[in-house]
């Protein structure tokens, strides 16, 4: 006869641990507090059925970061979609693609895997993998990928295979653990005040660049001035009544209605028809005539996107470590159970990487920061927004024409500014707290200004391990792997992708080594 270990549950034995604890919100004083119980009584079952009701509930914070969520993915797969359309026709002679591609594709990335990866994986099956959705600093470079002859479907199965060795490895949450507080919230200072400074000169650019016929050239840069300015206000009284999670709806909502009450409204351009894109993997990879005119990759175009593909992968962990520091810094303590988890993260991220492509898309993914910071602050865990984001992102793919609005300055730059910018750059001041700290943040933020914000990374944790700078009583704790083979390891890694794919060539003359 075996017997049984007592467990905390009480009433129906039935009931799951999170069912048994649960309490309305009636009996806690604040709101703020049912949400901190609420963290604190979760416990996410890891790769197997998570129910509404019995694993975790729906609440109206939800919401808000499924909105923001929403609101940047839109954004961000459309400046995918028209980078790659933009890169393979000037890459290739038989190639013309669109704006209308563009949206095709768009709309592809954001019904399959948004059902696979949003609803089922993170909502139902592993609420502690956060979202996958796009990988912000491989934009800027994807011009750059298709001028070299790499493949979208090549690149999306070389990243897949080498996340899942490093998730498989647990590299990425060993990685994590070795990065201070210190390199962690210089990385995130400097990458909230860069985004910052570049969402105010967009909508300032918007504003002044604003054609009419009845409108002088430039004559409505105060537009963007404005904006600016009721945004702020309303993001600091926000913050001040503690109601700061409402900062991306409310303050997009006040641009878009501030800049048609100004006359902005005809810089709306509704081209995007109701209905269902080509969800047929044959018409997109199926032949060099249609789709994306490439045909199926070859293995040229697989070494032509190898040092990218390394690129992608080493540039994970840094991004996925500024998406965890924000529930740790809003989540009250003994919530460890529903921090994501950055290794089950990776998993996700790598096979919705293979899997999204390989149906017709063309998203580069990572952890996903428009997502994750907003829920975070609103104090809410993965699962039930993340279900509330993936029917929403299907709806407006369906319906067309809201991914026009979205994306007009006034509400997509607004909501990037209150919902990743300045919150990025809150948290990393809050991780900056003693000169130990600030010697390894200050290090970071110029490494970044020099290079790159994932090469200060690298650089900052290996001098930071070693005790070169920051503390040194840190450093004696760790290992010789932890100190020197690890750090440098991936520091070689960086420079190295970085250098063979012609990173520093704009910056420094430094010619691509491929």
């Amino acid at each position: 006869m075996s017997i049984q270990a007592p467990t905390e549950q009480t009433g129906n034995p039935a009931q799951s641990e999170y069912q048994a604890k649960h309490r309305p919100a009636s009996e806690f004083a604040t709101r703020s507090d049912y949400l901190d119980h609420e963290l604190q009584i979760m416990n996410p079952r890891r790769y197997k059925l998570n129910l509404p009701g019995r694993d975790f509930r729906f609440e109206l914070e939800d919401l808000v970061p499924a909105l923001a969520g929403t609101i940047g993915i839109i954004a961000m797969y459309s400046a995918v979609m028209m980078s790659w359309a933009e890169g393979l026709t000037a890459a290739w002679d038989h190639i013309e693609l669109g704006k209308q591609f563009a949206i095709e594709v768009a709309r592809v990335e954001m019904l399959i895997p948004a059902f696979l990866f949003c609803v089922l994986a993170s909502g139902f099956i592993n609420p502690r993998a956060n979202l996958a959705g796009n990988h912000g600093p491989m934009i800027p470079l994807i011009g750059t990928i298709a001028l070299a002859g790499a493949h979208p479907l090549a690149l999306a199965i070389l990243i897949g295979v080498f996340g899942l060795a490093l998730s498989f490895l647990k590299g990425g949450s060993k990685l994590v653990n070795l990065t201070s507080e210190g390199t962690a919230g210089g990385l995130l200072i400097f990458l909230g005040l860069t985004g910052t400074v570049s969402q105010i000169t967009s909508i300032q650019e918007w504003a002044v660049g604003i054609q009419s016929p009845t409108v002088e050239a430039g004559s409505m840069g105060y537009v963007g001035l404005i904006v600016l300015a009721v945004t702020i206000a309303l993001y600091a009284l926000l913050a001040k009544y503690n109601k700061r999670w409402l900062a991306i709806p409310v303050c997009a909502f006040t641009g878009l209605v501030i800049a048609l009450a100004l006359g902005t409204g005809f810089d709306i351009q509704f081209v995007t028809e109701t209905g269902l894109p080509n969800l047929n993997p044959v018409y997109w990879w199926g032949s060099t005539s249609e789709g994306w005119m490439l045909g199926m990759p070859n293995f040229e175009h697989f070494i032509a996107s190898l040092p990218f593909a390394i690129l992608a992968v080493a540039m994970w962990s840094p991004d996925f470590l500024g998406h965890r520091i924000f529930q740790e810094l809003n989540y009250p303590k003994k919530t460890e159970r529903v921090l994501m988890d950055v290794d089950d993260t990776m998993t996700m991220c790598s096979i919705r990487q293979m899997v999204g492509t390989a149906v017709g898309g063309g998203n580069i993914t990572s952890s996903w920061g428009t997502y994750m910071i907003p829920a975070a602050i609103a104090k809410r865990p993965i699962p039930a927004g993340s279900i509330l984001l993936g029917l929403l992102v299907m709806i407006i793919a369906i319906l067309g024409f809201p991914m026009d609005v979205a994306v007009w300055p006034p509400v997509m730059r607004v909501a990037l500014l209150v919902g990743v910018s300045l919150p990025l750059l809150e948290a990393g001041m809050q991780m900056v707290k003693d000169s130990k700290s600030s010697q390894a943040a200050g290090i970071c933020i110029f490494g970044a200004a020099v290079v790159n914000p994932v090469l200060a990374w690298a650089l900052t944790m290996l001098l930071d391990n070693n005790g070169l700078i920051g503390d040194k009583e840190r450093a004696e704790r760790l290992s010789f792997v932890d100190k020197i083979v690890i750090p440098v390891g991936v520091l070689v890694i960086c420079l190295v992708a970085m250098l063979a794919v012609g990173m520093f060539e704009d910056q420094y003359g430094i010619p691509a080594l491929l």
